[in-house]
This record gives structure tokens, C-alpha cells and sequence, in this order.
């Protein structure tokens, strides 16, 4: 099942590219960043002077974290094809680890008034603790195949959940609190814009052709001198890294953290984005995390019931479109310079390319990604 566009914006899209296609190409080059400068520009500016009111800062901000949290996600169970469902276990340790960072260790070095300053360290030594802890999990988890990713990282996020209720230091089962309102539109932009860049770069990389290839077929990978585990293991490492960086922002956008806000349901929450966008697309990744969240306020007169909605929307998804609005395809602006004048060749020349460029590529023997003696 392929979901097709209307006629008229079909045609629409087909004029923009026209347009586009026909500037000079230094203008084509500096396009993008251009835009992403404007937009930074425009996130910092509109909440400062008011424009978007309070209650539609934090909608974005909700967006933005989703973001990470989904491409971070989709780099395991999109990309390389595994399964994964405690995403939310390295997101409250990323979330702890910034908190404890801004209200107890900066403060008593002195270091209160530039707290704004050091918000990406907090942030950073987050995301690296959770991919610490995803290191931890990932080298039992794949020494075996199947589903065992799974179970286990279901039990890591029971496990953590249990652990952070234990500590009476850092709050128990009360939650910890007293974080600055450090997370902003133009904070929360600058990390999505880091995200997908990085795994964009990642994906196509000679590194993530080895991911791709896993996804396709393992022992063929292997047999090509894919060193399969190593693979692996990276690739859930950086997923958890990113799970931290998200943590981080919102645990200081609520200004309150509790191991109930880093449930299972929370995990499910990121696996509804993940294959309601399309697994193996960073484009699907901003279009599920961007629908969900927005879908969830809209929803927001149910009360509880509203939560009724991801857990069973991703088994509607499971059975009726596996692969999502956009899986395995993939935005041409995503896609770097060589991979999009493939796709717009192969377009022109009439030939329906089954899945996205990074698929096509991905087929044929990955070079030396993480390559075994």
C-alpha cells in the first residue's frame, strides 16, 4: 500500500523543483544552511518578543525532543533492523545526570550565573552517561539473534525505573526538582538540527552502509567483512547518546523529574513515532515525532484516555503499514549531494525505484564498516 499525493500538489512540488533546479548552483549550495540560519534566527526571536505564546513554546519544544528521541530510536530499529523498546531508560539517565549536573555539582563549584553557558555540557555529559549505560546493555543483548534486544531492553527500563525510585538521594520515588528553565525553542532547534545532520552523515557514511546492511540480510553482511556485533553495538551506543540528549532537555523544560515519567509508556510513546513515520527515514522520524505530539494535545480533553491512543495505534500500524507514512524512503533534502542526483537521474529516466537511494546503495557490500581480520 502506497499512500499518493494529490494531483494538484503533486504538480505544485513538481513546479518548486523547477524553480529551484533552475538557480545558479552556488545559490543551490548555500541555500540550506541559509535557511537553517533564518530559522535559528526566527527561534530565538518569536518567543522573546511574544509571538508564540507560552503553551505553543513548550508544543514545539514537546516536538523537538520527540525528534531526537525518534531518529535516535530509528537508527536501531529502523535502520539496522532490530527492535528495541526501552528507549526511555537512557532518556531518564540522560535526564538525571543533567539535573544532577545543573542543580548540585555547578551551583557548589560557583558556577550558578553561567548555568546557560554550561547547559550543553549538562546536556552532553547526559547523553554520553546513557550511552554509556546503552554500552552496557548492548554487549550481553547481541552476542545472541532475535528478539532477545527486545526483553532485554524492556527489563533495562524496568530496572532503571526500580533504581531511580531507591535512591533517596536524587528524590526516590518523589522525583528530583529544582532545575533552571534552561530548555528554549532555539535550544531544543539547534540539537534536532545536530541530530539529524550526524545520523544523516552517519547513515550514508561507509559506516552506516555496514547498519544498512544488517538490516538486509546479517550473515550475507558478515560474509562481506561486516563485523556484525561491533556494528551493532555502536549504533545502539549513539541511539542511547541521543536518548540522553533528549532527557536532558526535558527534564529542564518541566523543572521536575520522577521515575514515573520514564515508563514503558513512554517507550511505547517513541515507538508509535518511529513506525508512524516510516522506519529507516529521518524525514519520517520528524513527520511521526511532529503528527504524534500534536495528535496527543489535540487529544488532550480525554484526559487519560488519551493515552489509550499510542498503544493502540502502533498495533493498527503493525498490521496495516509495517513500514510507516515514509519507510525506507527517504526527503531529498536529507539526502546528501551524490545520493539526491541519483534519485532525480532515476526519476527523470522513468525507473520506480522500489525504497529510498540509502536502500539501493545498501545492497551491495558495505566498504570495510567496522570490517573483522
Amino acid at each position: 500500500m502506497r499512500l499518493g499525493l494529490p494531483a494538484a500538489l503533486r504538480t505544485a512540488f513538481q513546479r518548486v523543483r523547477s524553480f529551484y533546479e533552475s538557480w545558479p548552483p552556488l545559490a543551490r549550495k548555500w541555500l540550506a544552511p541559509l535557511l537553517l540560519v533564518v530559522l535559528f534566527v526566527l527561534a530565538w526571536l518569536l518567543p522573546r518578543f511574544g509571538v508564540i505564546d507560552l503553551y505553543w513554546q513548550q508544543v514545539l519544544i514537546y516536538v523537538g525532543i520527540n525528534i531526537i528521541l525518534t531518529a535516535g530510536l530509528n537508527l536501531v530499529n529502523g535502520y539496522m533492523g532490530e527492535f528495541s523498546v526501552g528507549h526511555a531508560g537512557f532518556m531518564a539517565v540522560g535526564a538525571y545526570v543533567a539535573s544532577i549536573l545543573t542543580v548540585g555539582v555547578f551551583p557548589r563549584w560557583g558556577l550558578s550565573t553561567y548555568l546557560p553557558l554550561l547547559f550543553p555540557l549538562a546536556l552532553i555529559a547526559g547523553g554520553i552517561v546513557a550511552g554509556l549505560a546503552g554500552l552496557v546493555v548492548a554487549i550481553p543483548s547481541f552476542r545472541t539473534r532475535g528478539d532477545y534486544l527486545a526483553i532485554v531492553t524492556l527489563a533495562w527500563n524496568m530496572i532503571v525505573k526500580s533504581i531511580l525510585e531507591n535512591i533517596d538521594a536524587i528524590g526516590g520515588p518523589r522525583g528530583y526538582m529544582g532545575m533552571a528553565k534552561l530548555t528554549t525553542v532555539a535550544w531544543v532547534y539547534v540539537w534536532v538540527v545536530v541530530t539529524i545532520l550526524l545520523l544523516r552523515n552517519l547513515v550514508y557514511s561507509n559506516f552506516g552502509r555496514g547498519i544498512l546492511s544488517i538490516r538486509e540480510d546479517e550473515v550475507a553482511a558478515s560474509l562481506v567483512s561486516v563485523n556484525t556485533r561491533q556494528v551493532k553495538v555502536i549504533a545502539f551506543v549513539i541511539s542511547s547518546f541521543f536518548a540522553g540528549i533528549a532527557g536532558g532537555l526535558f527534564a529542564h523544560i518541566l523543572q521536575f523529574i520522577n521515575p514515573r515519567s520514564f515508563t514503558i509508556l513512554k517507550s511505547t510513546d517513541v515507538l508509535v513515532m518511529v513506525y508512524l513515520g516510516g522506519i529507516g527515514s529521518l524525514g519520517g522520524s520528524i513527520l511521526g515525532a511532529g503528527i504524534y505530539t500534536l495528535l496527543l494535545e489535540l487529544l488532550r480533553p480525554l484526559q487519560v484516555w488519551r493515552w489509550v491512543v499510542g498503544p493502540v495505534l502502533l498495533v493498527l500500524l503493525m498490521i496495516f503499514r509495517p513500514r510507516g507514512i515514509m519507510g525506507l524512503r527517504e526527503w531529498g533534502f536529507l539526502l546528501p549531494a551524490k545520493e539526491r542526483k541519483e534519485a532525480i537521474a532515476a526519476q527523470a529516466a522513468g525507473v520506480r525505484r522500489r525504497g529510498p537511494p540509502s536502500e539501493v546503495v545498501a545492497s551491495a557490500a558495505p566498504t570495510d564498516p567496522g570490517a573483522s581480520s
